[in-house]
């Protein structure tokens, strides 16, 4: 493979070399330089074909980018860089210099600024590289870059070939350094905080290794934690000048911070600790300081605590629960939203349980859940055997035990209370005291999990108290929880596991906020820092799940502020009475105060961010930005060089199991062509299709209509039949697909959850919703909606804030965790990257989806239809491979995934309807802003051409039901009238948006403006030329409901992303198109194009097309003189019976007496005729009247200069051809002068002269004429009693002239000539036959028997004229050409 470059590096360490490595791997070339020629690391580089070089100008020379090793700020001014055999010297002025540094920002701006302005390089980035540290990027090598937009398109194809995941910032250089100091700043609080919280636990006789046990697994847990807190307790030590270097860094950061004049209260404490920690630490002896330095400090033995015999927490809990006493009857205190949750799952579990709560409307709905109510806490305890108090704070649990009506009253002797409040051990040591003298046992049981988990009985519950209380409610425990765990201790151990726990997520929480507004203000995105910290060691739990609300700016309360003012105060107040100092909690509780006092203590605990905004005036809101598409686009990799569709197409025949579509909606057919799609999943329907053996079908459920239990439903029902149908047919295998939206609205995952239910679980779920022709592009995982060249993430748009299907995250792997409501984290979800496409290609794809874990979701980004043909080759390798997978992705896929390949939209000419006279119908249900300007843009181009219907949404969806109907019937009626004139009608809803106060709600206003449009459409009895339906739900409801179709086909797309279906003959309308418009496809001006398109053309030809067919067919078109109504009636009449071309022609004559009407009558007969009919101006002989005609409407004109001379003849014709050939009219002209009269014009047979064959080849040449009407003999008006003597040889010469010049011979005086004569004329090359003489006769003679009466005078002068220009039409052999 040739080499995509050269990188040089010049500095090598062994970071270095995994770059270096992963560049070669990518087909890059790389040469090295570094002062120390013998580094291990140059020789491994040469070992993997790397070139080691002597020079820094060496390892420059021809690279396309040189990565900069600079560790030290003195190297800045080195000879490395500036000297005369420095980097710079054998460096490329378009090169990128990639500074791989992290070393403090001013050094990085110092050094930028001398290689731009003295220098002149124009491409310079840094790079920080860094070894990720979570589970799923441990080891993995990353980068974060920062530089100018331009460098940074430059250097990503490199940067991305050295790392496995790479972080942009796009702006000014040394983000590098910066994130390392946010990287920094939570590691040293996450250090102190680890230490205060064991040191508490140990205080409190928690067994270390126990507390690490339970901790590491809950919302306390961070890197620092799982990673310290092990080596500490088997005596491993953090050597002296590893923190002293900490102590370093940390206070560079905190001058940073004063510089920014920023404030960092918990880093500031940390740092005090550290320091403190450093100054015990024992001369040079490196492993001397370790948490042996707190143990000094506090005087606490974590060391002896961690000898001690430990026991298992959760074995004891199995104990307990296998000797637990049968309950019969519970109490519950608190039906709070966790209390709730557990009461109606102890309801499930079989308990008979007796509820209280002080807010009555929570009462109602725990006795509808199946639940017994009592009025106070006495009531709900009475005749209990366990009480469960689950109340928010020590005074509420006092009150709702020891007040008026408390439960102490009147609980049974020997019975227990579960306290499960988070409450203080001292408040829980003298409560179980207390409940002791009245015969009552007590077990301290704190839970955690959330709300969810509550509702489903998977808590975490850390329980203490005596063996005898433990098992007598260790059922009730055992049914709450997913993991139990018994804390020795007696009572209060519990609550002191939790009180740590609660520190440790206390403290993670507010060194979060005050990490991200830091990044803020040091102007980093903050959503890409984020993104950074989670794969590094300053992450934590508490990071990782309340950072995305400080992000989103998204303070719903999951859990509110003013519990961590609570909880931490539990702290606070047992660091002082055990006599143990705990700074970094304190000042933790500190910032929550600060927080409650501002008025925010009722928000999510999150909102401690505001504290840091509100102080500092920064923004910690993580907003993906709006990018310029073309920069982005451009910055990618270049695609991969194979287009896999012919090897696609070839695995597609070769009976590759077909692809069934479960479309959620009709717009899902707008890539492919030639497919059918179902409306209805019948047995019989699906075994016949299956039959078919084809490569795809579609199955049209309409589900995005649906609620999502309706929606479920529906899947599990075609599912099953698919399996069914599937069997009965030799037991084919199938790969399904959930095609959904685009921007991703619809039911997920309910709908895939539904599929695998019935179908079995997949290795993989695919998610995959690029769509080109909507400008829906997936990149870096971050799902973006293109809105001219700007990209805009997915969740900024108006889609996410859709009433039923709405979302806030832009990242899919967000996403995914948002819609499963955390069942599928985040950090969980594979991806399969453009990179990764555009370097590895379908074996690479299919490596990647063979390597997952059985039941597996992933993203596939793409940016381009190779990219989504190369994931499907690769998908389809790993299908061969045995690998099953369910498919929710937008159109393009299923295009990809059976090698379609695209075609030009579909005219309605292809299909042959467009001579059809009907109007074509539009109805408009989507609500989208597209839709709107689309709509509103539609009605401005075609106001003239189209009827607008408005419904109203209040009418047909709010109002009653006889309001409704009447509104439904006068639509329906206005329809009919506007169809039947054969004009384009234009159904549409009021603009208006009425929602409703829940997603289900507006769901059910959608169903009834839906029906409202489905009976509309159903009253409709005109058949239209083709329906046009915007918006998915519309498209498909009036398919299935109101046109009644079953099965069509899919012919292609009207517009790229208009998918163009032909309805089936079980349908109401058989064979007519049916456009399926999305509500959110196209520019605002694409909703008119197609209507524009499908138009009925106001003319079904030109003269000139009508004169070309009739070359092609060797036949002459008719074209016959009208003067009135009557005389192009029935020329229309004639040709629609004869299925003829024909064209209306007016003589200056007839002009002059009907005048504009005339002209407006026959234009508008020809526009209103079902065959080609044009409108011909004859005999022109002035430019003044000519010039006038032109503006009138006529397809072609006659320039007769007949009466001038040659010259004269010439100049006049070639100045009107000029004239009409700008405006698309066809010109004739005479050459010659024939005798005779035609209206009032006469020419003597002394003025009359032949066509001279000289001159028609000169006239030919210098006028541009289309048409030459010749002078052979023949005359106007009656022929002598001998007969026309035409000089057929003369006509012979004259054609063989034109037709090399395309021109077309035009014969006037057609009236009287014999059969056979016209034939040998049209033998010889004439195409256009004048007929009026006889056509006027006809109409003259007609009057004599017309009958009395004005009509059926018209009505027998149309008779007559229609005779005879059917006779001729048969004549001159354009009968059935039409």
């Amino acid at each position: 493979m040739a080499s995509r470059g050269v990188v040089g590096f010049v500095g090598f360490d062994d970071s270095s070399l995994g770059l270096a490595a992963s560049l070669l791997r990518h087909g890059y070339s790389v040469q090295a330089f570094d002062p120390q020629m013998a580094k291990l690391s140059l020789v491994e580089v040469s070992k993997l074909g790397g070139v080691t070089c002597t020079t820094p100008m060496e390892a420059g020379k021809g690279a396309v980018a040189l990565v900069l090793l600079i560790s030290q700020p003195d190297q800045i001014d080195d000879d490395l860089i500036f000297g005369s055999e420095g980097v710079l010297k054998g460096l490329h002025n378009d090169a990128v210099l990639i500074l791989n540094t992290a070393v403090l920002l001013a050094y990085i701006q110092r050094l930028e600024k001398l290689l731009t302005e003295e220098c002149g390089r124009s491409f310079i980035v840094d790079a920080y590289v860094y070894e990720g540290k979570s589970e799923t990027s441990d080891g993995n090598i990353m980068i974060i870059s920062s530089g100018r937009s331009d460098a940074i398109a430059r250097a990503q194809p490199i940067l991305s070939a050295m790392c496995e995941k790479l972080y942009i910032f796009e702006g000014e250089v040394g983000a590098g350094s910066k994130t390392k100091m946010v990287n920094q700043l939570l590691q040293g609080i996450h250090l102190v905080a680890a230490v205060e919280a064991v040191s508490l636990g140990v205080q409190a006789r928690i067994h270390p290794s126990i507390l690490y046990d339970i901790i590491s697994n809950a919302a306390g847990s961070s890197w620092i934690f799982k990673k310290c807190v092990p080596q500490w307790l088997r005596g491993s030590h953090m050597v002296h000048r590893t923190l002293n270097s900490l102590v370093e860094n940390l206070g560079t950061v905190l001058g940073v911070a004063r510089s920014l004049i920023f404030p960092l209260p918990l880093l500031a404490v940390a740092y005090q600790q550290l320091i403190l920690g450093s100054s015990h630490g024992v001369g040079d002896n490196e492993d001397g300081v370790s948490f042996k330095v707190w143990e000094n400090v506090l005087g606490i033995k974590v060391q002896d605590a961690a000898s001690e015999e430990r026991y298992d927490p959760e074995e004891m809990a199995r104990q307990v629960t296998a000797r637990s006493k049968s309950v019969n009857r519970v109490g519950f205190i608190g039906l709070g939203a966790m209390g709730f949750g557990m009461a109606t799952h102890l309801l499930t579990s079989n308990f008979t349980v007796v509820g209280y709560d002080v807010y009555k409307p929570t009462l109602a709905r725990f006795a509808d859940a199946g639940g017994l109510v009592g009025n106070s806490p006495s009531e709900a305890s009475k005749d209990v055997d366990v009480l469960v108090v689950m109340v928010t704070n020590e005074v509420q649990a006092e009150s709702v035990l020891f007040g008026d009506c408390g439960a102490v009253t009147t609980l049974p002797d020997g019975s227990c209370i579960i306290l499960s409040s988070t409450v203080s051990p001292a408040f829980i040591s003298q409560l179980e005291r207390r409940l002791q003298a009245k015969n009552l046992k007590l077990v301290d049981a704190p839970v955690s999990g959330g709300v969810k988990r509550a509702s489903m009985g998977t808590l975490t519950i850390m329980a203490s108290g005596a063996n005898e209380a433990l098992e007598h409610c260790g059922s009730v425990l055992s049914a709450l929880s997913e993991k139990l765990y018994i804390i020795k201790g007696g009572c209060g151990s519990g609550s002191c596991v939790k009180m740590v726990n609660q520190l440790l997520a206390g403290v993670h929480i507010a060194s979060t906020a005050e990490s991200l507004a830091f990044g803020a203000r040091l102007g980093l995105n903050t959503r890409t820092l984020f993104d950074f910290i989670t794969n590094s060691e300053g992450t934590s739990w508490m990071f990782e799940n309340r950072g995305p609300h400080m992000l989103d700016n998204d303070y719903t309360p999951c859990s509110a502020l003013n519990i961590f003012v609570k909880d931490l105060g539990i702290v606070s107040h047992e660091c002082a009475s055990r006599r143990i100092p705990l700074h970094i909690a304190v000042t933790a509780h500190q910032l929550f105060l600060a927080g409650s006092a501002a008025g925010w203590g009722l928000l999510d605990d999150a909102a401690v961010v505001k504290v840091y905004e509100s102080l500092t005036g920064v923004k910690v809101e993580g907003k993906l930005p709006i990018l310029s598409k073309e920069s982005v686009l451009r910055s990618l990799p270049a695609e991969w060089p194979v287009d896999p569709v012919d090897d696609i197409q070839k695995l597609t025949e070769n009976n590759l199991k077909p692809l069934v579509v479960l479309d959620d909606d009709p717009t899902g057919t707008q890539t492919v062509h030639d497919i059918e799609v179902l409306t209805e999943w019948s047995m019989g329907s699906l075994v016949e299709q299956f039959r078919k053996k084809p490569k795809c079908f579609f199955i049209l459920t309409n589900s995005r209509a649906l609620n999502s239990e309706k929606a479920s439903v529906l899947i599990k029902e075609i599912c099953a039949n698919l399996s069914a149908a599937a069997k009965s047919v030799g037991d084919i295998d199938y790969t399904v697909v959930l095609r959904g939206d685009s921007t991703l609205r619809g039911h997920f995952p309910e709908e895939a959850d539904a599929a695998v239910s019935i179908l079995g679980e997949m290795d993989v779920w695919i998610i995959c919703p690029f769509f080109l022709h909507g400008g829906r592009y997936t990149i870096g995982d971050i799902h973006y909606v293109a809105e001219s060249d700007r990209l805009i993430p997915a969740g900024d748009t108006e889609f996410a804030k859709d009433h039923a299907f709405g979302y806030k995250a832009s990242n899919l792997r967000e996403w995914v965790e948002e819609k499963t409501r955390g069942r599928i984290p985040a950090s969980s979800v594979a991806s399969i990257s453009i990179e990764l496409l555009r370097k590895g290609g379908p074996d690479a794809v299919c490596e990647r989806l063979c390597s997952l874990v059985k039941g597996s979701t992933c993203i596939v980004n793409a940016a381009s239809e190779r990219d989504m043909a190369v994931f499907a080759a690769g998908m389809i390798q790993a299908e061969l491979k045995g690998k099953r997978f369910l498919c929710r992705t937008a159109a393009n896929f299923v295009s990809a995934r059976i090698g379609i390949i695209s075609k030009p939209p579909v005219s309605p000419k292809d299909l042959g309807i467009f001579k059809e006279k009907a109007g074509g119908l539009i109805v408009v249900g989507s609500y989208v802003p597209k839709t709107t300007k689309q709509v509103e843009e539609l009605k401005l181009q075609h106001g003239q051409q189209l009827r607008c219907i408005e419904v109203s949404v209040d009418k047909v969806a709010m109002k009653s039901l006889e309001e409704r109907k009447a509104e439904i019937n006068r639509a329906a009626e206005m329809a009919d009238v506007f169809l039947g004139a054969h004009m384009d009608t234009l159904i549409m809803t009021s603009r208006t948006l009425i929602c409703g106060q829940t997603p289900s709600e507006s769901l059910e206003i959608n169903f009834k403006v839906s029906s409202a449009l489905v009976e509309i459409v159903r009253q409709i009895t005109i058949k239209p030329r083709y329906i046009l339906a915007k918006g998915g739900i519309t498209s498909s409801d009036l398919a299935t409901k109101a046109l009644e179709a079953k099965c069509a086909k899919i012919v292609g797309q009207a517009l790229a992303g208009v998918p163009l279906w032909q309805l089936g003959t079980e349908s109401s309308h058989p064979g007519v198109p049916y456009i399926v418009f999305p509500g959110n496809v196209g520019g605002h001006k694409a909703l008119a194009e197609v209507v524009r398109c499908w138009a009925r053309p106001a003319r079904l030809s030109s003269t000139k097309e009508l004169l070309l067919n009739a070359e092609k067919g060797r036949y002459a078109v008719g074209a016959f003189n009208v003067y009135n109504l009557e005389g192009a009636e029935a020329v229309v009449r004639a040709a629609e019976e004869e299925q003829s071309p024909a064209i209306i022609q007016i003589h200056p004559g007839g002009l002059k007496q009907g005048g504009l009407p005339l002209v407006a009558c026959c234009v508008s007969a020809a526009e209103q005729a079902t065959v080609p009919i044009t409108v011909h101006f004859d005999h022109g002989t002035s430019k003044e009247e000519l010039i006038e005609v032109i503006e009138l409407g006529f397809d072609s004109v006659m320039v007769d200069g007949s009466h001038l001379s040659f010259k004269d003849n010439v100049s006049y014709t070639k100045y009107i051809s000029n004239m009409a050939h700008a405006k698309n009219i066809l010109v004739e002209a005479e050459l010659g002068r024939l005798s005779g009269t035609e209206d009032d014009l006469t020419v003597d047979e002394y003025e009359a002269r032949l066509t001279d064959v000289d001159q028609a080849q000169d006239f030919i040449n210098e006028t541009g004429v289309d048409a030459l009407a010749v002078c052979i003999g023949n005359v106007h008006g009656q022929y002598p009693a001998s007969g026309p003597n035409l000089k057929l040889d003369l006509l012979k010469s004259i054609h063989a002239i034109a037709s090399k010049k395309g021109v077309f011979l035009v014969l006037h005086g057609a009236s009287g000539l014999p059969k056979e004569l016209v034939k040998n004329c049209i033998d010889l090359g004439v195409r256009k036959f004048n007929v009026n003489t006889e056509v006027r006769k006809a109409y003259m003679d007609s009057l004599a028997n017309a009958g009395k009466d004005l009509t059926q005078v018209m009505a027998s002068a149309k008779e007559a004229m229609k005779a005879v220009v059917a006779e001729k039409m048969h004549l001159f052999g354009s009968a059935g050409k039409a």
